[in-house]
């Protein structure tokens, strides 16, 4: 009984245990299947859903600016992106990726469990993780959807998502949406911005050594980056190039070959570099405005732009070259300018088309970004007087039409007014000839002959802008933009028809669709004749007046241009252009003062010009401006103006010692047709000694022949010479007010006739409301 007892007590208390033991095991497992399911339910919780998977192909790209030879030129976004299709990818950068991280990935489902084994057993022989089992696809949806945590759970929702993209997506499409948005480094998004940014070509045009590098960056981007870390990049794509030879993606023979090649560095963005940062702001603000920042920075667009990277290069170059020269001059004379710097703008267009080829806003735009090229308004001094004679020639005056009583002066509100002129002492000079020497008396008075109304109503046309209505007009007195006065000088060379400035043809959408193509804005502001007549006569600027400086530094292709240079020497500028391309340059400080002591713009901007030009238009043929059927050409007196007879052939000009030059005192003048003069110079009726010393050593007689820039010319005093030839009067250098002094005549000498004027400066009247225009006594 006893026994019975017992066994009953042991046998209970076992069930008991049992019991209790169940028990427990039952809610471990029940809090266990609770855990398992809370990390299960944590894992899958907050994954994309469907349709977020589905766009995991659509990212930020970024916007891409092509030059004007459609190349690559730089970029707009926060992240260097070009999305390309797969079929736009050399095939050794896609066996090059899948041999070093995927090799089995035509082959496994989203997750190579024979990698992870592979990777597990390596960590735990070298007892860290050293390796990683992820796939190509595992490493999509880590990028697209995850953080970069070391965590079982960020693996697991990283497996999770592999699987559901290998359903989603087929094995092609998930090898180009992991191509274009795997990190390279150096800010360079898929495999196009890295072999642009890296190599300087597009990914289609990779060989095996480049798509080896490239591929190899993906394990460490910023620790291998290879203009840093080259010795390490090679290093890397070297055992790139040992996995694909192992795997038979390449023969020994390429192996070798590409081991042994050398890497050459060539970031088509210029990312590093300052080259053209005020053209490329100035299209960056063109397209926010236009298409909005968002798809500006994030949408991939295309844009077709102006820029001739070439060109760009020469025009910063000569600009810092220009500075440091002048700077050298300051320094000299003890004028330090540390507070305000010298600044200098150059802009380069095309006048058939308007597209600007070069912009240079000022010395640093990385310390400015303001844009002296477009938004500085500055004086522009005698640069303006173009536009006086363009007036005057569009009004039926003449190249060879007498400007007299230049001594007398003007009358105006309040007073009379006389400005500083460098040929004080000459009464009467040809409109060509005054245009050649820059005389301000001169100007001024053609000014009050065609009437100030009617230059403002020119000026407008030309693109110009507002200027006020005082007779200090004519000298350039109000303001204006670089890049006006560039596309007024277009004009001439145009044919009188101004073109819109442009510096975006089109634009397309990343997938190509025309988004916005440039229109041809064209407007006539003066005829055909007129630019070209205005055209010869700034040619002499060029080649004997106060542009020559431009042929001293070596530039010999056909040319036309202006000098302008304003009171106390502030502002320099140079415009001029060829029948290719139209050239603006400026040079001056933000706050208005003095450049350097006798700093014209014959001295500081010409050159400049002259030196970017030799180099832009190196390329151009040496054509000259094209005749106009409306213009017909007559031989011209240089004396008077009108049509030479035969004792005008015999006379000769004489030197300032009454030395007979040799040179004809007859050339060939253009007129529009209709516009030349019908009567005979009278002041040549027979030769005599008085002749011979007619015009004394005037040296820039009036109507200079034009030169050998411009065809069709027929004076046998000019063909086969040079624009710098005997036949060419050369006058003496640039004064301040930019009119080239002129020396009397023996004659004027010899009986006291004529005035002298050496003040030089630049003076402007008072500035109040002008009387109206006193024509100018005119010679027919």
């Amino acid at each position: 009984m006893s026994r019975i007892l017992t066994y009953d007590v042991v046998r209970g208390r076992r069930i008991a245990g049992w019991r209790w033991l169940s028990g427990r095991v039952t809610a471990i497992a029940c809090l266990s299947a609770l855990a398992v399911s809370w990390f299960i339910l944590s894992v899958l919780s907050g994954l994309p859903d469907d349709d977020a998977l589905r766009n995991v192909g659509t990212m930020a790209q970024a916007t891409v600016a092509f030059d004007r030879h459609d190349r690559a030129a730089f970029t707009i976004s926060r992240e260097q992106r070009i999305e390309v299709p797969l079929d736009r990818m050399s095939p050794h950068i896609v066996h090059a990726v899948l041999t070093v991280e995927d090799q089995r990935f035509y082959d496994h489902a989203g997750i190579d469990v024979i990698r992870i084994a592979g990777a597990a057993l390596a960590n735990l022989r070298l007892g860290r993780a050293a390796q990683g089992g992820s796939t190509l696809t595992q490493q999509l949806a880590r990028q697209a959807f995850l953080t970069p945590e070391r965590t079982l759970r960020r693996k697991l929702r990283e497996i999770v998502l592999a699987a559901r993209l290998e359903r989603t997506f087929t094995k092609p499409e998930i090898l180009e949406i992991y191509l274009n948005k795997v990190y390279f480094g150096d800010g360079l998004y898929g495999v196009e911005a890295a072999s642009m940014g890296v190599f300087g070509k597009h990914a289609a045009d990779l060989d095996v050594p480049e798509a080896a590098l490239l591929a190899g960056l993906v394990q460490a981007p910023s620790a291998l980056a290879p203009r840093e870390h080259l010795d390490l990049a090679v290093t890397r794509r070297n055992l790139v190039l040992g996995l694909m030879r192992d795997t038979g993606t390449i023969d020994d023979a390429t192996y070798r070959a590409a081991r042994d090649s050398s890497v050459r560095l060539d970031d088509s963005f210029d990312r590093a570099g300052d080259s053209g940062r005020y053209f490329k702001e100035e299209v960056r603000k063109e397209l926010v405005e236009r298409f909005g920042a968002e798809r500006v920075y994030t949408g991939g667009l295309r844009v077709y732009t102006s820029l001739d990277p070439g060109m760009q290069r020469a025009a910063e170059r000569e600009v810092a070259r220009t500075l440091a020269t002048i700077e050298r001059r300051q320094n000299r004379s003890g004028q330090s300018e540390a507070d305000d710097p010298l600044q200098a703008a150059l802009l380069a267009l095309d006048p058939v088309t308007g597209a600007v080829r070069v912009m240079v806003g000022g010395r640093d735009f990385g310390r400015s970004h303001f844009n002296r090229a477009t938004q500085a308004r500055r004086q522009p001094g005698s640069a303006f007087k173009p536009i006086v004679y363009a007036t005057a020639l569009e009004q039926g005056y003449t190249a060879s039409t007498l400007i007299s009583d230049l001594s007398e002066p003007i009358e105006i509100s309040g007073g009379e007014w006389l400005p500083a002129d460098g040929y004080a002492d000459t009464d009467a000079m040809t409109m060509r000839s005054a245009l050649q020497v820059s005389s301000n008396r001169a100007a001024v008075h053609m000014l009050q002959t065609v009437g100030i109304p009617h230059v403002l109503d020119y000026a407008q046309r030309l693109g110009i802008g507002s200027q006020a209505a005082v007779p200090s007009l004519a000298l350039g007195s109000s303001e204006v933009t670089l890049l006006s006065m560039t596309r007024a000088f277009a004009a001439f060379a145009n044919g009188g028809i101004v073109t819109r400035p442009t510096l975006i043809r089109r634009v397309e959408s990343a997938d190509g669709q025309l988004l916005y193509e440039a229109a041809r804005d064209e407007t006539r502001a003066i005829s055909t004749a007129t630019a070209f007549i205005l055209t010869s006569m700034l040619a002499n600027v060029v080649d004997a007046g106060t542009g020559r400086q431009a042929r001293a530094v070596g530039f010999a292709k056909p040319a036309a241009g202006k000098t302008g240079t304003t009171n106390d020497r502030r502002d320099a500028w140079f415009v001029g252009y060829t029948p290719h391309l139209a050239t603006g340059v400026w040079i001056g400080h933000d706050r208005p003062h003095p450049i350097a002591a006798r700093g014209s713009a014959a001295e500081l901007a010409v050159p400049l010009w002259g030196r970017f030009m030799m180099t832009a238009t190196e390329d151009d043929p040496p054509d000259g401006f094209a005749v106009p059927d409306a213009v017909e050409p007559a031989r011209i007196c240089r004396l008077s103006g009108l049509l030479a007879n035969d004792a005008c052939r015999h006379a000769k000009i004489a030197d300032e010692h009454a030395n007979g030059s040799g040179e004809s005192m007859v050339y060939t003048e253009y007129f529009a047709t209709g516009t030349a003069p019908v009567s005979y110079c009278p002041l040549h009726r027979g030769w005599s000694i008085l002749d011979l010393f007619a015009r004394g050593g005037h040296t820039a007689s009036p109507g200079a022949a034009p030169p050998i820039s411009v065809p069709g010319m027929t004076d046998g005093a000019t063909a086969g010479r040079s624009s710098a030839g005997p036949n060419v009067v050369k006058p003496r250098p640039e004064e301040q007010t930019e009119a080239l002094p002129a020396r009397r005549g023996f004659w004027a000498r010899l009986f006291g006739i004529g005035k002298s004027d050496t003040s030089g400066r630049n003076t402007e009247p008072p500035k109040k409301t002008p009387t109206p225009a006193t024509p100018a006594t005119l010679l027919p």
